[in-house]
């Protein structure tokens, strides 16, 4: 039976282990994610005669933020050694060693729940910092492998399906994994997160993945500096990692969700899920759509149109009192963020050479982890210099101001066509004197 066009990717077998791989181990990471969550502030705010610390609620949630923060450090200090890595080394048997390092990760969480606060967090801290040494290795190989698992013609298509299975994942990952956990306890979560690891490396062991060529002939941090120094040649490349980190670090409104289910809304924690799902619920919806019909014009007019929308819907929340139209407005603030995404991944792999795309991969990978982790900081400090109104509102304006500045800042960016020119497009930022 012939596949439908959307699904004509498919057909090659190695992308599509890779894709399972891919979304077998983003299920497991939103599930394992949301467990962790629940079983630190558990174990923070169990009485101590219980086997718990007793702590308050303030100080419970902070130590809920110092998991975040053990996981980004790692990423901060190791993403361009992985960038390299991914250059230098075979990509398939890195996401082979990060994917068993997983599993063995997850027989610790799993080891963490049959005993006490004192014993158990340290596990998960160690956990946690582990797993953001992984993460600093899997994103440049991943990134860097499936581009030449496909013809390059179908590689927008292979992004949208990337993107669906991710969003997919973080909106069941999190609800099943809550659910789960709710009826059967963490260990059940943790196990099946082992489950879908193994799976996850079973997968991409038995793919048929060509090889690359290697970068021999340089050494050390020169290959960090000569990815920097491409991407800072590069305008394309540099305007669509760049506009991501602004625009995330200033836009996101979700490390204020709680505030806004409690205190504005006044939908409590049933609320609060919905809100948190919303985004993705869009970015899924519009991530099918993409799948099945990519965009084929007017890339780069689309992406910046895309990030002013996200602005707005941004300030539609921030100023909304009514739970469906803020339920709404974050709905469309995913949508317009997938456009952005599947355009600005599309630019990035289709103007950068496959002996650069590891380092690349692992630089634009560290923006986004900063822009996410540090801006969640941004929103807590601007919801106490501005209120939590004011921080969504200053960061939707900050999103709109981005999209205008960047047209003017990046032409080439902004006026960006058909994905199949962008390679001629970026020939004269790829030699060292170029523009």
């Amino acid at each position: 039976m012939a596949l439908a066009p959307s699904l004509q990717v498919f057909r090659h077998r190695a992308y599509l282990h890779f894709w399972l791989m891919r979304v077998s181990i983003a299920a497991a990471r939103q599930m394992e994610a949301i467990t962790i969550g629940y079983q630190v502030y558990d174990l923070a705010r169990r009485p101590a005669e219980t086997g718990g610390l007793g702590w308050s609620i303030e100080e419970s949630a902070f130590l809920l933020g110092l998991v975040g923060l053990a996981q980004f450090v790692p990423v901060l200090l190791l993403s361009l050694v992985g960038g390299q890595a991914a250059d230098r080394l075979n990509r398939k048997m890195i996401l082979i060693v990060s994917n068993t390092v997983r599993v063995l990760l997850s027989v610790a969480l799993l080891a963490s729940v049959f005993l006490p606060a004192s014993d158990a967090l340290p596990i998960i801290f160690g956990v946690a910092i582990m797993l953001g040494c992984v993460n600093a290795f899997t994103p440049a190989a991943a990134n860097s492998l499936f581009p030449r698992l496909v013809p390059r013609r179908e590689l927008p298509n292979a992004i949208a399906w990337n993107s669906l299975g991710f969003q997919t994942a973080v909106i069941v990952g999190p609800a099943v994994g809550g659910l789960i956990y709710g009826f059967f306890g963490a260990a059940t979560v943790y196990t099946i997160a082992i489950l879908l690891a193994a799976f996850a490396i079973l997968a991409i062991a038995t793919a048929k993945t060509p090889p690359h060529e290697k970068v021999l002939n340089v050494r050390g941090w020169s290959m960090v500096f000569e990815g920097l120094g491409y991407i800072r040649r590069n305008k394309i490349v540099l305007g669509a990692i760049s506009l991501d980190l602004v625009v995330v670090f200033f836009g996101g409104a979700k490390a204020l969700l709680p505030v806004f289910a409690r205190d504005i809304l006044h939908v409590g924690q049933e609320g609060l899920g919905i809100l948190a799902a919303s985004p993705a619920i869009g970015a899924a919806t519009v991530a099918f759509i993409l799948a099945t019909r990519p965009l084929a014009r007017h890339t780069g007019p689309w992406m910046m149109w895309a990030v002013g929308i996200y602005g707005v819907a941004t300030l539609v929340f921030g100023l909304s009192t009514v739970f469906f139209l803020s339920m709404a407005a974050l709905i469309v603030t995913g949508a317009a963020d997938e456009i952005s995404v599947y355009v600005r991944a599309s630019l990035i792999q289709l103007a950068t050479p496959d002996e650069m795309k590891g380092r690349v991969s692992s630089v634009s990978f560290i923006f986004i982890s900063a822009s996410n982790e540090l801006g969640e900081f941004e929103s807590g400090v601007a919801a106490r210099l501005l209120g939590p109104v004011g921080a969504v509102v200053f960061g939707g304006g900050m999103a709109i101001a981005t999209a205008l500045l960047w047209t003017r800042l990046f032409p080439d960016l902004a006026r960006a066509d058909e994905f199949e020119n962008i390679e001629e497009q970026a020939i004269k930022e790829k030699a060292p004197g170029g523009a």
